[in-house]
């Protein structure tokens, strides 16, 4: 009888140890994407070609990486991770974003026009349920969203089809920007609540003849549970890397603007930012020491780097619009 037990725990032992390496294996993060394959394979530049490009290959990261789509996932070893799940889901708002940009200002040349339809549909299948692992499954709609955009891609690239189009300029990249500045500034808002701070409320400020639905107190009092402090370092982690790839897109897609607006520094400096969030993490968990204490917190330390990024964003946003 003692040695079934024995052979019964050893069982339980090495299964826990293979659903630890296989956790290990799968919560390594993706590289951020090199600017070599975002370029034309024919080496003639095709306006767009870059951030389609950014777009579908870090939905094709997301689904092909170690371990697959983990979000969904309800068997174990995956049920019981969380970060890979959060920075899947970091990534994936940001790329809708960008899809929800290209569907009504990047692919239009004025209000009055109509929406292509590839990135109409793809952008729809795009905003399905990160989760759902049945009908509709996430991954087979994330992959029809790619194969959508890789139809418009292909149609762009045709110098014989005027149907699809990418227009690169100052007020559609702005559009963009201003998504951009509102992801960062929430992200950098949750990060900073993980030591808790009692805040102003600044809801109505600027406007004197300002109204909200319901009353709130002139403070409150922010603070990230414990329990997912961690949950939102990779979410802003995965957010913050599928950025990275986007802004990298932009720089190609969008030079002349950019130059024009002698604005590549201001781009470049957003790169810098965003890349110093993709730094290796060594701690085993994420830390949440206060704000001077003995043990880091790293919540800080990335809402710093994101915070500056979102500095650099408004500072390009403000140079393609003037003049």
């Amino acid at each position: 009888m003692g040695l079934s037990w024995k052979k019964l725990t050893g069982a339980a032992l090495a299964i826990l140890l293979i659903f630890y390496a296989i956790g290990v294996w799968w919560s390594v993060e993706p590289e951020p994407l090199a600017p070599e394959t975002l370029k034309t394979p024919a080496g003639q530049p095709v306006i767009g070609y870059a951030t389609t490009s950014a777009l579908i290959d870090t939905m094709k990261t997301l689904l092909n990486k170690s371990g697959g789509w983990q979000s969904n996932d309800v068997l174990p070893p995956t049920v019981l991770m969380d970060n890979m799940k959060a920075f899947e889901f970091g990534a994936l708002e940001q790329s809708r974003d960008l899809a929800l940009i290209m569907r009504k200002e990047f692919s239009r040349s004025q209000s009055q026009s109509t929406a292509d339809k590839d990135l109409l549909e793809a952008h729809s299948k795009l905003n399905i349920d990160h989760t759902s692992w049945l009908v509709p499954k996430a991954e087979s709609e994330y992959n029809d969203a790619i194969k959508l955009l890789e139809m418009y891609r292909s149609r762009i690239a045709d110098s014989d089809n005027s149907d699809a189009q990418f227009y690169a300029r100052a007020d559609n990249l702005n559009e963009w920007l201003k998504e951009v500045q509102k992801r960062l500034g929430s992200m950098s808002q949750q990060l900073s609540a993980s030591v808790g701070q009692e805040r102003i409320n600044t809801d109505l400020a600027g406007d004197s003849a300002a109204r909200q639905s319901t009353p709130s107190g002139s403070s409150y009092q922010l603070k990230t549970s414990w329990w997912q402090i961690d949950n939102v370092f990779y979410e802003a982690r995965g957010s913050s890397w599928a950025l990275l790839n986007f802004m990298k897109a932009v720089e190609l897609d969008f030079a002349d603007v950019l130059k024009k607006k002698n604005a590549e520094v201001s781009l470049r400096q957003i790169i810098r930012e965003l890349e110093a969030t993709q730094q290796p993490v060594w701690s085993p968990v994420i830390l949440n020491g206060s704000g001077f204490g003995l043990v880091a917190n790293h919540s800080l330390v990335m809402a710093n780097y994101i915070s500056r990024a979102n500095a650099a964003v408004i500072d390009l946003t403000n140079l393609l619009s003037q003049g």
